[in-house]
């Protein structure tokens, strides 16, 4: 007879369910929370770089290319390349790049150089180096510290293993809708379980969509076989399959060694406004700038749900319109690789859902955070019961908390080590990410060191609070230190950066009421302990007093 007729398929499932989520908990937690921060990327680099000029809206992007154009001359006229980005969209500042031959190690190479600009003087700004946004959502998928083909193997068993976690999951939840709708609270790991379940059902579907586009993402280090086999092995061979993988449909010559003299880029954005509207321009940049074959690309901005951006293709000599790419040119493959990585990185999606997909993302991360809770809740009252806690489960524990809230902590210390550290520290980039993991090492330090005598819940309710005191002081340390505070930003309509310094005024409160209910229940529990030692004591007095003292002299 079957394990399914037997009816116990289902049951043989909560093993798998739990051991696949349990064995790498903490690393896809760490996923979650700064793939979830990822999903504001931009933002956060926005309010990590207050040198940043706020942008004038009364500054069309005609105005802001011919800055670009006027500054691209006087610092690089030679170059074969120039490129300007536009501050539209989630890009809040106008930048130009450059190729520059430079000298490594006497031998002239080409590298890339920017500056931003100030729109008023069209000088150079000197902004801060800071690993941004962008730094919390490498981390998410390339983490940190070791080699990064490693870590692509690391994350993408993790994200197997998070599948086999959803998918057995969704197998041993029989009435998975009704547990949606059951929670209650009070209960010690029935709390922990419901909770499990809620936050596992609502975002299921988002769970499921970012965890196999996760895999996908991944999937020329992860899976090198399917490329081999038809193109076979070798670097050639490697740049072949991405040449066709990533084709264009306008091929573009390389430079012919002819000069020629080029137009300014200036002079088509009439025609670009006349197809696209006005302000709608990403990027524009030159190619093989001075020579005969020089182009001029342009690429549109907008929200276009999963489709790719149009763009378009001018000669630079002639100034007349070679390609326009409607954003639909893809071969299927490609179509469906890039659908899931839009998918995965939000990439298409306007405010609203970025907000849904960040909330859904830390969703995740409190399903993983409620799932490791729920085990050690298990086998804590199997120890209360007993008498005695083994080692393990006090380590267990300890690590809990260590992990869960000490990451909250630690990024919180990322974003003030941007504020602290000094502006001209060369490497003060690096510095806020060794921050961000030294700050995690002592708070995972904290529970075994520091209050090794303290109870379990005493340290939550100690670490709680001090992610509370960490956040709610972050936009007091902005005020102090940068003119970007919510003095100003608030009411002058940067919405942007005041969302910033809201959120984590929000995430503070969050963690206070988290640390005050501890703190209640704690409290609580030690009443009742006295009080239950009080009666304990009472009850011996009282057998004490009915027994008679035995004559030890008439024996």
């Amino acid at each position: 007879m079957s394990i399914a007729a037997n009816g116990n398929f289902r049951q043989s499932m909560k093993w798998l369910h739990t051991w696949a989520g349990l064995t790498v908990a903490v690393v896809l937690y760490f996923m979650f929370i700064t793939g979830s921060a990822g999903y504001f990327n931009d933002e956060i680099t926005h309010w990590m770089k207050p040198e940043t000029p706020l942008i004038n809206s009364n500054i069309d992007q005609h105005d802001m290319l011919i800055i670009a154009e006027k500054r691209l001359a006087k610092v690089a006229p030679d170059s074969s390349e120039w490129w300007v980005d536009f501050p539209v969209g989630r890009s809040y500042k106008l930048n130009v790049f450059w190729k520059e031959m430079t000298n490594n190690n006497g031998k002239m190479v080409e590298e890339w150089k920017d500056e931003t600009l100030d729109l008023y003087t069209g000088e150079p700004v000197t902004i801060r180096k800071t690993g941004g946004g962008d730094a919390l959502y490498y981390m998410h998928y390339a983490l940190y510290y070791i080699p990064t083909v490693l870590a692509y193997w690391i994350t993408s068993l993790c994200a197997m293993f998070m599948l086999i976690g959803l998918i057995s999951g969704i197998v041993i939840h029989k009435q998975i809708f009704k547990d949606f709708f059951t929670f209650k609270p009070g209960k010690k790991q029935h709390s922990w379980r419901d909770m499990h379940n809620v936050l596992s059902v609502l975002p299921l579907p988002f769970h499921l969509m970012i965890t196999y586009s996760g895999l996908l993402f991944l999937m020329f280090t992860t899976m090198p076989g399917v490329l081999t086999a038809s193109y076979g092995t070798g670097e050639k061979n490697i740049d072949r399959f991405y040449d066709v993988i990533y084709s264009q449909d306008a091929e573009h010559k390389d430079a012919a060694g002819i000069p020629a003299e080029n137009i300014k880029l200036s002079r088509i954005f009439s025609d670009i406004e006349l197809r696209w509207g006005k302000d709608k321009v990403a990027y524009i940049g030159i190619e093989n700038k001075g020579d005969i074959n020089a182009h001029i690309e342009v690429a549109q901005y907008g929200y276009n749900g999963l489709e790719n951006k149009p763009s378009l293709t001018y000669n630079a000599v002639t100034g007349e319109l070679q390609h326009a790419n409607s954003g639909d040119v893809l071969s299927a493959p490609t179509q469906f690789y890039e659908t899931m990585t839009m998918l995965h990185e939000g990439s298409f999606s306007g405010p609203l859902l970025r907000w849904l997909y960040f909330v859904s993302g830390l969703m995740g991360a409190a399903m993983i955070a409620t799932g490791m809770i729920l085990w050690a809740s298990k086998r804590r009252e199997r120890a209360d019961k007993k008498g005695f806690a083994s080692n393990s489960l006090i380590m267990v524990e300890r690590l809990n908390v260590g992990t869960l809230v000490g990451l909250l902590i630690a990024i919180a210390i990322y974003f003030w080590a941007n504020r602290l550290l000094p502006v001209t520290f060369a490497e003060r980039g690096n510095w806020e990410i060794h921050s961000l993991f030294i700050s995690w090492a002592i708070m995972l330090a904290y529970p075994y060191v520091v209050a090794r005598k303290r109870s379990i819940n005493k340290i939550w309710v100690d670490q709680l609070t001090i992610a509370a005191v960490l956040y709610g002081l972050l936009p007091l340390v902005n005020f102090i230190t940068t003119d970007i505070h919510l003095g100003n930003t608030l009411f002058g309509g940067h919405w942007v950066l005041a969302g910033f310094d809201l959120t984590m005024l929000v995430f503070s409160l969050l963690f206070g009421f988290s640390a005050s209910r501890m703190s209640r229940k704690e409290s609580k529990k030690s009443v009742a302990v006295r009080v239950s030692v009080s009666t304990r004591r009472n009850k011996i007095i009282e057998i004490e007093k009915k027994v008679q003292p035995i004559d030890m002299i008439n024996l």
